[in-house]
């Protein structure tokens, strides 16, 4: 290892051009346009293009070189649909790990060049989100496949796909399924590093994504569609820099001077969309306070992460380090593994997998227009109206005074959102915002435990305290009869959902 790591830091120069590919051969043809102004980075410094096309660059022996895909042209993709927009330069590869990383990738080529294809983008597009896919074994890719890949297979409108990380369970040996599953939906596809995508047995952090880097490429890097600039980040310090054991939340100092180095090319009034696994509430706070200050002079930003096997709407403010008025919106988005695919099974056999705040498993859209952003949630295999769940005593005592409540689980809710239920068409009034455990979810692991339900993958986690539950004491003072429940949530964009159930009032 000793003479590995020596020679990681002798200094060279790269340099290449960035074109445009009209015939799509991946080769700088002669006759093919130069293209300047274009940013192509180490992982580090970011420079530009000249009017030639031409860039140089430093690199030493553990160099990822990419370019940052400007607005409107597209990146080559390979035959599973992954964007070919670096190079990766290992001359002694890496260094023996468990699960294997880049083989030694030789001296640096005269030139290193990037191929861009010319195409019309629209500055108002949508992307397809997916959380924590974490498949643990072939039997989960499956799951995965038949529960998340065929709800979205062939799927129109979309720009581009993206993963928050943990894309397996820790066997990196199943990223090449993943990577074949992803590819059926038919869409160029980014991936985030997660926790669960690492080496663990590296030693120092710089060598704990050495096989996510063989198959996924840099995990640091960034990409601009339209108004919007995409930066994508490794947010895990592994071994954690406290103890050596486990991992932490964080940024390294190389990590935040590319996101300084990047930003200089990207205009003020652009949209700033952050992409990670960890969320930033979980991360070393005075790496998230360097961040914020990188980010202050842009108005127009939001975050996604994924990693807690939840859903949130997270606002970071002045006191958490954030220097605008405006909050900072972190989307920390529910699971396509939901609870690492447990519960009851379905017809396909696939585990229902509810996350432990009661979120049904499923994926996000992130839309934008122009700088502007909005999300959506679809539960998976679900109709997209489906937004909200209830729960309620079924059966209610005539002139009792009952202490029956009517909880509201609006999957996307925040706690600024209004929730409101009305009785038989009756005056609409508002819920109260109760975070609370999820009473379906509870309900389904009981009936696992009293073995009322056996057909099922794993077993249920512990319910958390869900951020998104309204409630409010069911009315008493009805008579006999069957009665409408009917619950409206208006979510953050304005866009309202609802939700119909029906109780009896006995004798």
């Amino acid at each position: 290892m000793g003479g590995f790591y020596t020679s990681l830091h002798a200094q060279q120069i790269a340099k290449g051009i960035v074109f445009e590919d009209k015939n799509q051969n991946n080769k700088f043809d002669k006759s093919e346009k130069r293209l300047a102004n274009v940013q192509v980075s180490n992982g580090k410094q970011v420079v530009s293009t000249n009017e030639k096309g031409e860039y140089q660059i430093s690199i030493d022996n553990e160099t990822i070189l990419f370019v940052v895909k400007p607005t409107n042209y597209k990146t080559p993709t390979n035959e599973f649909n992954q964007p070919q927009f670096f190079y990766i330069h290992k001359p002694n590869g890496s260094p023996k790990l468990e699960y294997t990383g880049s083989a030694p990738t030789g001296s640096i080529p005269k030139s290193v060049d990037f191929a861009l294809i010319p195409t019309k983008e629209n500055e108002k597009f949508s992307a397809l989100i997916f959380g924590d896919p974490q498949a643990y074994t072939e039997e989960e890719i499956d799951y995965f496949s038949k529960g998340i890949i065929d709800d979205v297979k062939g799927i129109k409108g979309m720009e581009f796909g993206l993963s928050l990380g943990d894309l397996v369970g820790d066997d990196l040996n199943l990223h090449p399924s993943y990577i074949k599953t992803v590819s059926k939906v038919g869409l160029p596809w980014y991936n985030v590093m997660g926790n669960h995508d690492m080496n663990y047995d590296a030693k120092e952090d710089q060598y704990a994504d050495e096989t996510f880097e063989k198959n996924f490429g840099p995990n640091n890097y960034s990409y601009n569609i339209g108004k919007a600039h995409f930066i994508v980040l490794d947010d895990i310090l592994y071994p954690d820099p406290r103890d050596g054991k486990g991992y932490w939340g964080g940024f390294r100092p190389d990590q935040l001077e590319f996101i300084k180095n990047d930003l200089k090319f990207v205009p003020k009034d652009h949209l700033i969309v952050l992409a990670f696994h960890i969320p930033l509430r979980d991360t070393r706070p005075e790496d998230r306070n360097k961040l914020f200050d990188l980010l202050k002079d842009y108005p127009n930003t939001v975050s996604m992460s994924a990693h807690t096997h939840f859903q949130e709407q997270i606002f970071y403010t002045n006191q958490d380090g954030w220097a605008q008025q405006k909050p900072h919106h972190e989307y920390n988005v529910g699971t396509t593994s939901g609870d690492w695919y447990s519960g009851p099974k379905d017809a396909k056999g696939v585990p229902a997998s509810t996350m432990r705040d009661g979120t049904p498993k499923g994926y996000a859209f992130l839309h934008i227009d122009g700088n502007q952003y909005k999300f959506d949630y679809k539960v998976a295999n679900s109709p997209k109206e489906k937004q909200i769940d209830l729960y309620h005593t079924k059966k209610v005592k005539e002139g009792k005074r009952n202490r029956a409540f009517l909880y509201a689980n609006f999957f996307m809710g925040h706690e600024s959102n209004k929730v409101e239920y009305r009785v038989n068409n009756g005056e609409w009034k508002e819920m109260n915002w109760d975070p609370t455990v999820d009473y379906n979810y509870m309900e389904t692991i009981m009936k696992i435990d009293n073995a009322e339900i056996t057909n099922i993958g794993n077993r249920p986690s512990a319910p958390e305290i869900s951020k998104h539950i309204w409630s409010v004491r069911l009315p008493n003072k009805l008579k006999t009869g069957t009665y409408q429940i009917e619950v409206k949530a208006t979510d953050l964009y304005g866009h309202t959902f609802t939700e119909k159930s029906s109780f009896e009032v006995i004798k």
